[in-house]
């Protein structure tokens, strides 16, 4: 469909204040909503997974789609079990979301099996959508693993390569890069060093780099930028990494160049960090809806 100066306009409006939207483009906001779809493990918590990635993509201004990979008993305190779902079944959710919906962005979480990425990558392969954002989630916070260690050559070689951008946090690109991060100039060269998998673009997050910024270092065609968010002293930070990947995917939706997308994502999660919900007897949940 092409579309017209107030399909823009409704677009850029729910880039920037989706509060406001309904009011402003009443007639067109939902004809125009941007369909995104998360492939994730469930949080049965709700703070993380695909539960955060709705919860992202809808605050973001996006309709959210899911396809559930796994299914995990997780609370704030922690992880205690996972089950992952039967391969047919992962692929009979894409199939079915791709058939019939626009889908305009793509965000993947815990693939926690070679066959679960494989499976996915050639999902992606076959319905080509626009642009894909990869959350390498690995472990978490309580230590739980949910990505089995033979399933990283997998996401090295053929899932890394479809990204527009990979998202790992600290731990993660560690992993990728198979070297220590302890400033920015070694997060830069694991960002160098996963770019060569094959992706366009590398965001190294800093929310465990010592220092008193949070600053995430991106790499694309060979260019450096940096995103810097006074670091927010808190407890509650389940389900933040879920959160800023899902809402780069959304802003990526709207149309939004890389650069702008991270900025306005990260503008995003450091208030849902600020405004955090102290619930549960763990690392509390960020709030994704905090600007209502």
């Amino acid at each position: 469909m092409e579309l017209t100066e107030n399909h823009r306009e409704a677009d850029r409006l729910w880039a920037s204040t989706p509060q406001n939207v309904v009011e402003r483009c009443p007639d067109l906001i939902f004809k125009n909503m941007k369909q995104i779809l998360t492939i994730a493990g469930s949080d049965s918590g709700g703070g993380a997974g695909i539960q955060a990635d709705i919860k992202a993509i809808s605050a973001n201004g996006g309709f959210a789609m899911s396809a559930i990979t796994s299914v995990t008993a997780q609370n704030t305190v922690a992880v205690t079990d996972a089950f992952d779902l039967p391969i047919s079944l992962i692929e009979a959710q894409l199939d079915a979301v791709f058939t019939d919906f626009d889908v305009a962005s793509v965000k993947t979480g815990m693939l926690s099996s070679s066959t679960i990425v494989e499976a996915v990558a050639g999902k992606l392969k076959e319905y080509t959508p626009p642009t894909i954002v990869i959350d390498p989630v690995m472990i978490s916070k309580s230590k739980f693993p949910l990505l089995k260690e033979e399933a990283i050559d997998s996401l090295k070689t053929v899932l890394i390569p479809l990204a527009t951008v990979i998202t790992p946090n600290v731990y993660e690109a560690e992993l990728l890069a198979q070297q220590d991060i302890r400033n920015i100039e070694d997060a830069k060269n694991a960002a160098q060093t996963i770019a060569a998998f094959g992706c366009h673009a590398v965001l190294v997050k800093g929310g465990h780099l010592i220092g008193d910024d949070a600053t995430d270092v991106l790499y694309c065609n060979d260019t450096w930028s940096f995103f810097h968010a006074e670091r927010v002293e808190t407890e509650n930070t389940h389900g933040t990494g879920c959160t800023y990947s899902a809402a780069i995917a959304t802003q990526l939706a709207h149309g939004k160049d890389l650069m702008d997308a991270v900025r306005t994502a990260k503008t995003y999660i450091t208030g849902a960090i600020q405004h955090a919900l102290d619930i549960g007897h763990g690392h509390g949940p960020t709030n994704h809806f905090f600007r209502m």
